[in-house]
């Protein structure tokens, strides 16, 4: 049989590493070599039984302490050590892959960085058209001023005696591949490693207090109901100092006029009988002001006219989309004998300047 592997190569660290530079080791390789990424390999099998076995010993302080002094003798007895050999599939049936390797950083990601949170900000079509800042008041989880987030009235803290001021506990788990040590958070002291004798006045001995806090948000032209802007930095604040950040969803208003279809406006208008046979000019209004159209002799009703670049600008490039319009023509319930027979035609014909549909025009006036 060959000569087992020195543990502190194996895990590639220094022989005077610490705790958390030996699990931040062994949870790096064990990702890599873990069977569920290497299907199939003995090798990667085998290379994850080494370290595993390595963070067995080395992770725990009183058998890293006799490997130390006496090397791999020190667990030579009983063939194997005390290390399992079991199947990998009586592993798998019992354990995920994320089951097996989520604790080994300690906590959480949440506990890394602060608290995100999501509020909502309603705005106009027409504040969405040129963008806006918003001034906003929210409600925030914050450090207590008073004892500085430590939770403690007088600042004194004595060392949680569970996890002897580590902030974590170990459990054994036998697996196919020996022991595993499962690190989590001390459910004493909540993680912190020390337990509050008199508690601060302000914050309970909770460490955060609701703070009211004004933050403005920039919100870019052309954005889209339902779309989110992160404001970093603007979230809650976590035990650890750290902030997290601000997730701002934004409604925009139904509109009394336009309606939207991505970076395109939809409006309608309406014309009259005459202006639809004899054509014209009508007036419409835009996001930006008015626009004229042009109506051609002949127009039907709900024909959609098009104003290029008059809609929504683009986020990104400030380019704008369309504005369609579509006009009704009119059509009236009476007409006067005079206008009925001016439109059948059968007036008699009398010499004048003025022709037939100006004087229809005049008529329907």
């Amino acid at each position: 049989m060959a000569d087992k592997k020195d543990y502190y190569e194996l895990l590639g660290i220094d022989k005077n590493a610490s705790t958390d530079e030996i699990k931040k080791a062994f949870r790096k390789l064990a990702i890599k070599w873990h069977p569920d990424v290497n299907k199939g390999s003995k090798d990667a099998e085998d290379k994850f039984k080494e370290i595993n076995e390595a963070f067995q010993v080395l992770g725990d302080p009183q058998k890293r302490a006799q490997y130390d002094q006496f090397g791999h003798a020190a667990f030579s007895q009983g063939g194997n050590g005390g290390f399992s050999q079991s199947p990998f599939e009586d592993f798998f049936r019992g354990f995920g892959f994320e089951d097996i390797f989520g604790s080994f950083s300690g906590f959480d990601n949440e506990d890394e960085g602060g608290n995100n949170i999501q509020i909502t900000v309603a705005i106009s079509l027409e504040e969405a058209f040129t963008g806006i800042s918003k001034s906003i008041d929210v409600s925030l989880a914050a450090l207590c001023d008073r004892c500085h987030g430590t939770g403690s009235k007088d600042g004194s803290l004595k060392r949680c005696a569970d996890c002897k001021g580590s902030g974590e506990v170990q459990q054994m788990r036998r697996t196919p591949f020996g022991q595993m040590i499962h690190i989590q958070r001390c459910s004493r002291c909540g993680g912190s490693g020390n337990i509050i004798s008199k508690p601060c006045d302000v914050c309970h001995g909770k460490k955060r207090i609701q703070k009211k806090k004004k933050i403005t948000v920039a919100i870019p032209k052309g954005i889209d109901d339902g779309q989110v802007l992160r404001v970093r930095g603007e979230g809650e604040q976590h035990l650890n100092g750290r902030t997290g950040d601000m997730f701002v969803v934004v409604r925009v208003h139904e509109h009394p006029i336009f309606e939207r279809s991505g970076f395109d406006v939809f409006c309608k208008t309406t014309i009259d009988f005459v202006t639809a046979v004899i054509g014209g000019k009508i007036d419409v209004p835009t996001l930006s002001g008015k626009a004229t159209i042009s109506i051609p002799k002949g127009t039907q009703s709900h024909t959609v006219f098009r104003l290029r670049g008059q809609g929504m600008p683009h986020i990104d490039s400030g380019k704008r989309g369309d504005q369609l319009v579509k006009v009704v023509v009119i059509i009236p319930d009476k007409l006067t004998k005079e206008q009925e027979a001016m439109l059948r035609h059968d007036e008699p014909q009398v010499e004048t300047k003025k022709g037939f549909f100006e004087r229809l025009k005049e008529m329907m006036e």
